[in-house]
């Protein structure tokens, strides 16, 4: 699939993260999915006293004045190079922004 194309239908897709009234994010699960999925690479939590040095904490991603759950929602279903291509589905990339967004202070 050709590039421009791809993007479109990624951002398409990301759209009927926030489009949809039936859904609806869990902070909670996407709390476990940090934990066993990106802890290893990000602090996740505030517990955590260490991670990689050179990736961003959540808390500290939760606070970019550009953040939206929605848009991180759809970084997280586009494969790119610096991180894992982990298989997320929808709901999951959105658990998962939704926690980062309840991180925000």
């Amino acid at each position: 699939m050709r590039a421009p194309v791809r993007r479109l239908s990624t951002l398409i897709m990301a759209a009927g993260l926030s489009g949809s009234p039936a859904f609806a994010a869990d902070p909670d699960h996407g709390a476990d999915l940090a934990k066993r999925w990106c802890a290893s690479c990000h602090v996740v939590t505030s517990e955590q006293k260490q991670a990689s040095a050179d990736v961003p904490a959540f808390a500290a991603i939760a606070r970019r004045p550009d953040f939206t759950p929605e848009k991180l929602a759809f970084f997280l279903l586009d494969p790119h190079p610096k991180m894992p291509n982990f298989p997320l589905s929808r709901v999951e990339a959105g658990d998962i922004a939704a926690y980062i967004g309840s991180l925000r202070q």
